[in-house]
């Protein structure tokens, strides 16, 4: 394993970047430079940190999650893709596609004047080829692009999603603005759809929700930490927001039975009826940028 690393650090010498086994002896990219901390799993293309300077950590980490291949990792932004939720057909496939437990190689580290550090990471599933850049500079810019193949037979559907989970003081005190006028399915109501409610979202019980036709910026207000969270996001039609409360939190191996309390899940998507298709040879980027902005 000390091969790999090494061969790594050979191949992407940059100041501010190394590579390390992280847990699980999983291998992860680590960025330390004056603007933020941050780092990436190559297993899952999965960040699991991001800390401007000067800042508290804003994606959160489950102390319970798995750090296994063939698992998924609980916490920071997994990757969802090409499904999001069960496979539609087959109740045997990964919950929310293959990507997120899949070995992805890193193609490219490079550092702009500024120091801002950019990792381009790559995989393939299927006809698809899968290119991921992250940007760690005082904000996180997160970069999905998909291409099918052009030898695809015939157009292919798929479902996107950044399912990243921030991190806040007390979800009893932390609201979102920015989805006030978008109606959602509630998956909690038996995924019935509703109305907008022309108000922020508070949370006082399990909370799942895909918010449709919901391009605008999210502004999370964490007001225990005092402090907001903006996600800014291009080519996204939905945003997706969970929080999973006491009994559900209780109920899975890989979840705290009390830390529902510190995070919140605000997902880049495109899903259900906003699922892409792409003819053979087309391709499709979808962006998130996570900021502090207070």
């Amino acid at each position: 394993m000390q091969s790999i690393l090494d061969q790594l650090a050979l191949k992407f010498s940059l100041p501010g970047l190394r590579f390390e086994l992280g847990r699980g002896r999983l291998v992860k990219a680590v960025v330390e430079t004056d603007l933020a901390e941050g780092e990436i799993y190559l297993y899952g293309a999965h960040l699991t940190h991001f800390q401007p300077a000067g800042e508290a950590g804003v994606l959160w980490m489950s102390d319970e999650s798995v750090f296994e291949v063939g698992k998924p990792i609980r916490g920071g932004v997994p990757i969802c893709f090409p499904w999001f939720g069960p496979h539609p057909t087959d109740p045997a496939a990964p919950l929310h596609g293959d990507a997120r437990i899949r070995h992805w190689d890193l193609e490219a580290a490079e550092i702009d004047g500024d120091g801002v550090v950019i990792l381009t990471l790559a995989t393939s599933i299927d006809d698809f080829t899968l290119t991921y850049q992250v940007t760690f500079g005082r904000s996180l810019a997160i970069l999905f692009r998909v291409e099918l193949s052009k030898h695809a037979n015939g157009s292919v559907s798929f479902e996107e999603a950044l399912h990243t989970y921030c991190s806040v003081q007390d979800i009893q005190q932390a609201l979102i603005e920015g989805l006030e006028s978008a109606s959602y399915a509630d998956k909690v109501d038996g995924m019935k759809r509703k109305p907008a409610t022309d108000e922020s979202i508070h949370f006082t019980g399990e909370c799942d929700r895909i918010y449709f036709t919901a391009a605008a910026d999210c502004i999370l207000h964490d007001t225990a930490m005092r402090r907001s969270i903006k996600i800014r996001k291009s080519n996204s039609q939905c945003t997706v927001v969970w929080n999973p409360w006491i009994d559900k939190s209780v109920a899975m191996r890989d979840f705290g039975d009390d830390e529902w309390q510190s995070m919140v899940c605000i997902e880049t998507a495109n899903v259900a009826p906003h699922s892409i298709e792409l003819k053979p040879g087309g391709s499709h980027v979808m962006t998130a940028e996570i900021s502090v902005v207070s």
